[in-house]
């Protein structure tokens, strides 16, 4: 078991039985109060967050997490397959680990997947941007660069993005995949 202050920021440990990562950690010393931990953790399942105050010597129970590259072959219903490139090994990974950024990576990816105990994974995380190919929009104009306008286009994956009014269809794009958005044309 380790103590509170053991934990830094992205440390991941149980908390009231349930995996959270810790996203911020403040350590406070309040006039001539006791000095307290103030913890801001997510949930690593549902996404929610959880606030809580520790004293310096509570006891948490810290997990051991071990990270690997994975690369995301193809969809199996709720889940994707995904393969480690050095063992050839496939686990399923389910598409909630993902959030909403399963709806903007494609096959051939490579994810960032953190394991509990080299068995379970517990959190995916894809690339900060992907190459993708618009296969539907409506047809831009010449000259329509200089306002910052957004039309709707559908993306080779699927999912309905906002894209500047001088992108044609079949046009190679850079997006987010945190939330689909635009970054960049590509050549």
């Amino acid at each position: 078991m380790a103590t509170v202050s053991d934990l830094n920021k992205g440390s991941f440990i149980r908390y009231n039985g349930e995996v959270v990562q810790v996203e911020e950690m403040q350590h406070r010393t309040p006039g001539n109060l006791r000095a307290f931990y103030q913890l801001k953790m997510r949930n690593v399942r549902n996404g929610k967050i959880v606030e809580n105050r520790f004293r310096p010597g509570d006891a948490v129970e810290q997990l051991r997490v071990e990270t690997k590259e994975y690369q995301y072959l193809y969809q199996d219903g709720e889940s994707l397959v995904c393969m480690d490139n050095q063992t050839f090994e496939q686990i399923y990974l389910d598409k909630v680990l993902l959030g909403d950024s399963v709806n903007y990576i494609k096959e051939g990816v490579t994810l960032l997947i953190a394991f509990e105990n080299g068995v379970q994974p517990i959190t995916a995380e894809p690339p900060a941007h992907v190459v993708v190919n618009v296969t539907y929009t409506e047809p831009g104009l010449q000259g329509d660069t200089a306002t910052r306008t957004l039309k709707a286009a559908t993306i080779e994956t699927g999912a309905e993005i906002r894209v500047p009014l001088f992108v044609n269809t079949g046009d190679n794009i850079k997006i987010k995949t945190v939330n689909g958005e635009y970054v960049e044309r590509v050549k």
